[in-house]
C-alpha cells in the first residue's frame, strides 16, 4: 500500500530500478549515477519521514503491514501460548492475550488483534473489543497477579465496540473495572501503542508503571475522523482535527502522558519488522529490570502517583 506522501520516493525508486536494469542490458557505466540517485532517495526518506504532519503519523500507524499483536507476541517470545475466554460469555477475538517467555522471563502479554484480510477483520471485529475482551483481559490480569508474572500490553484499536449488544452486556463497566484493577495490581506492568489507541478501547488495558508509544502511532480520546465528523459534520476536515488533537508519541511525551518512545525503521515498523521485533523486545526487558526490583506497594503507589499527576488544573 502505497500512501500519497511517499509517492515521491516511490517515483525516484522507480527510476533508479531503470537505470539499474538499462546498465545491464546495455553494460554502459552507470554507478556514479546509481550512487547519486540512492543518496538523493536516502535524503529524500530522511526529510519525509522527520518531517511527517500529525495525520500523515495517523495514516502510518493504520498501514495495513505494519506488525499486529500476535505478530509480536509469536515474534519477541520463545513459547508463546494463547489463552482463551473471559469464563463468562466467550472468547472475544479482538483481545488476545496468553504466556510467553522474552529474554528467560515469564511475562502475561494482553493486546488488541487486527485481521489482515477481509474475513480475519470481520472475526477481530477489526480490533474493536467487546466487554467479554475486556474481562478476559481482566481475567488475565489477575492470573499474572497470582503467579507473579509481569504483565506486557500491545494497544492498537480504533476504540471499543460501541455496538447496542456491547453496551447491552456493560461495556462502560468492563473498562472502568479493568482500569480500576490496573492501578493495583501487584505484578510491573508496561504498556505499549503500536498502532492506533483510541479512547476508552485502548485505556482499558493501558495503566502501568510504563506506557510507551512506537514512533508511528496516535494515542487520543477520539479519532481525527470522528473528531472531524462532530465539528465539522464532515470527515473532510480530520487532517485539521489531527493538528488540534496533537495526538502523535512527540505530543504525548511533551504533555507527560507517556514514559517514552520507541524508534522505528526509516517509514515505519512495516519497512522492517524484524528489526522492530528486536527493538521492541530489547526495550521491554530494559524497563522490566528495574521494575523487578521494587515492592508491589512502591509500584502500586509510583503508579497511582503517576497518573494522579496527569493534567492541569485551571480556576
Amino acid at each position: 500500500m502505497l500512501l500519497e506522501f511517499e509517492q515521491p520516493i516511490v517515483e525516484l525508486e522507480g527510476k533508479l530500478a531503470e537505470m539499474k536494469q538499462l546498465a545491464e542490458s546495455s553494460r554502459v557505466d552507470v554507478t556514479e549515477d546509481v550512487k547519486s540517485l540512492e543518496k538523493k532517495i536516502q535524503k529524500l526518506k530522511e526529510e519525509t519521514y522527520k518531517n511527517l504532519t500529525r495525520w500523515q503519523r495517523v495514516q502510518l500507524s493504520r498501514h495495513p503491514d505494519r506488525p499486529y499483536t500476535l505478530d509480536y507476541f509469536y515474534n519477541i517470545t520463545d513459547d508463546f501460548v494463547e489463552i482463551h475466554g473471559d469464563r463468562t460469555v466467550k472468547d472475544d477475538k479482538a483481545m488476545v492475550g496468553g504466556f510467553g517467555t522474552i529474554g528467560g522471563q515469564t511475562v502475561m502479554l494482553v493486546g488488541q488483534q487486527k485481521g489482515r484480510n477481509t474475513k480475519q477483520r470481520q472475526m477481530r471485529n477489526f480490533g474493536m473489543a467487546n466487554p467479554e475482551g475486556y474481562r478476559k483481559a481482566l481475567r488475565l490480569f489477575k492470573m499474572a497477579e497470582k503467579f507473579n508474572k509481569p504483565i506486557v500490553t500491545l494497544i492498537d484499536t480504533p476504540g471499543a465496540y460501541p455496538g447496542f449488544e456491547a453496551e447491552e452486556r456493560g461495556q462502560g463497566e468492563a473498562i472502568a473495572r479493568n482500569i480500576k484493577e490496573m492501578f493495583m495490581l501487584k505484578v510491573p506492568v508496561i504498556c505499549i501503542i503500536i498502532g492506533e489507541g483510541a479512547s476508552g478501547g485502548a485505556l482499558g488495558i493501558a495503566i502501568g508503571d510504563k506506557v510507551l508509544m512506537l514512533e508511528n502511532t496516535w494515542y487520543s480520546v477520539i479519532s481525527p475522523e470522528s473528531c472531524s465528523s462532530i465539528l465539522w459534520r464532515s470527515w473532510d476536515y480530520k487532517e485539521q482535527a489531527a493538528e488540534a488533537l496533537k495526538l502523535t508519541a512527540t505530543d504525548m511525551q511533551s504533555f507527560g502522558l507517556i514514559d517514552g518512545i520507541i524508534e522505528e525503521p526509516l517509514g515505519g515498523a512495516h519497512r522492517n519488522p524484524e528489526w522492530m521485533f528486536d527493538t521492541l523486545k530489547n526495550r521491554i526487558l530494559k524497563e522490566l529490570g528495574p521494575l523487578m526490583k521494587m515492592s508491589a506497594e512502591e509500584r502500586i503507589n509510583t503508579r497511582i502517583d503517576k497518573f494522579s499527576e496527569m493534567g492541569e488544573v485551571v480556576e
